[in-house]
């Protein structure tokens, strides 16, 4: 190789390594020097031995950060740039079955990262007409679920959780030695006793979760970002399952990745999403809202002192720096409010999070989504329940109130 070569090569793999460092080449041999014990000045056979050594140098810079004394380990987006994600999936068709909200910002994602993605859904559903909005082309990248299973060495099953335990036996079937089983959500696996879905043990088993709506995966992935996810190992039979899952949860949208089991995910998720997230939240607000309304003051009021006031200024500052930060930053008044309050909400909450967190761990909440997500009037009766929030007073005023923030006006 002729040294200008050599020293296209080499700048094209430290660009590819860093791609965030805005060093010069000049100052990347620098930095490669020192670590490799080479001249300090740049010769072509320098060039020539700093890159054949760059070769086996691991890319990786995996992190270990200090999370409130506990030291864990952290991947990010640098590791994994584009072009070595195309190098460790260049031989593989990634299947993505469902085109839900992560079926879609998933499998748009690594489409855009390089990756050769096809979509396994039911074919002229609702999924199946979005995709095909969204650019994928029946025959081509776009089949019913078993073909996509009978194409794809990656299985990603993106499924509901009650769809993956209809479609189980017609997946099962196409996992062949050698391929990947990947989830977004341990589930299945997890409560397999009522699933009944029991991967074979001649393929890997993976799971990247992201912290966030496929919405917001694709969102932040499109503004040059990444959401923060978690990786899993559940089986590891190519010895390779923990590069592969690293890589893949880059892949789909990740900035940053975290590890740990498909048990601790599960756990944490339906604990997660019932309580502080999303039921528990809906139930303070309501109750608040009620009392508020209860003793005469307007539905704007009670509004804004609940939820407006929370999304739109406290509950930011507590995503940008902290409670602490946030109590900082309110009056006196409200600082000794909150203080001699808080420990009244955790007494009162605490015993609904234990029996909570029971109930996932029994497999009480497993079994009973199960059944109610199977039922032939599911979609119905869901809608059903969502209209009952939508009409509540609370949100009917919060329409009229968000149409006056400033961003709107």
């Amino acid at each position: 190789m002729s040294a200008t070569r050599t020293i296209q090569t080499f700048a094209g793999r430290v660009a590819t390594a860093a791609p965030t460092s805005r060093l010069g080449a000049a100052r990347c041999y620098s930095v490669l020097a020192r670590a490799t014990r080479l001249s300090a000045t740049p010769t072509a056979n320098s060039w020539a031995a700093a890159a054949t050594r760059f070769t086996s140098v691991p890319a990786r810079t995996l992190k270990t950060l200090d999370f409130g004394g506990t030291k864990e380990t952290v991947y990010e987006r640098a590791d994994y740039p584009k072009e070595k994600l195309q190098q460790i999936f260049g031989k593989d068709t990634m299947a993505v079955l469902g085109y839900g909200p992560q079926g879609r910002g998933q499998s748009l994602n690594m489409r855009d990262n390089g990756l050769k993605v096809i979509i396994g859904t039911r074919k002229d559903g609702r999924s199946w007409k979005k995709a095909l909005e969204d650019g994928w082309t029946p025959g081509k990248d776009l089949f019913p679920i078993e073909e996509a299973c009978q194409q794809g060495t990656v299985i990603m099953n993106l499924l509901s959780d009650a769809a993956q335990v209809h479609t189980w036996p017609t997946i099962k079937k196409h996992l062949t030695a050698g391929k990947t089983l990947y989830f977004s959500h341990g589930f299945g696996v997890v409560y397999r006793d009522q699933t009944n879905i029991v991967p074979p043990k001649d393929i890997d088993v993976i799971l990247a979760a992201p912290k966030g709506s496929g919405f917001t995966v694709r969102r932040l992935f499109q503004d040059g970002k990444g959401i923060n996810s978690s990786i899993a190992i559940f089986q590891d039979a190519s010895g390779q399952a923990q590069e592969r899952a690293a890589a893949l949860g880059i892949a789909i949208g990740s900035g940053y990745l975290y590890e740990t089991t498909f048990e601790r995910e599960v756990s944490s998720d339906l604990v997660g999403e019932r309580g502080i997230l999303m039921g528990a939240i809906q139930g303070l607000f309501r109750a608040q809202y009620d009392v508020l309304r209860a003793r005469g003051h307007t539905p704007s009021e009670a509004f804004n002192e609940t939820v407006e006031e929370a999304t739109q200024s406290l509950y930011p500052l507590i995503g940008e720096k902290g409670m602490d930060w946030m109590y900082s930053n309110c009056s006196t008044t409200a600082q000794r409010g909150a203080l001699d309050w808080e420990k009244p909400f955790h007494d009162a909450t605490k015993p609904v999070f234990e029996k909570l967190y029971e109930e996932v761990a029994n497999g009480n909440e497993a079994r009973r989504s199960i059944e109610k997500n199977s039922a032939s009037n599911y979609r119905e009766e869901l809608e059903k329940e969502l209209e009952a929030i939508n009409q509540h007073e609370m949100w009917r005023t919060g329409k009229t109130v968000r149409s006056l923030r400033p961003e709107n006006q």
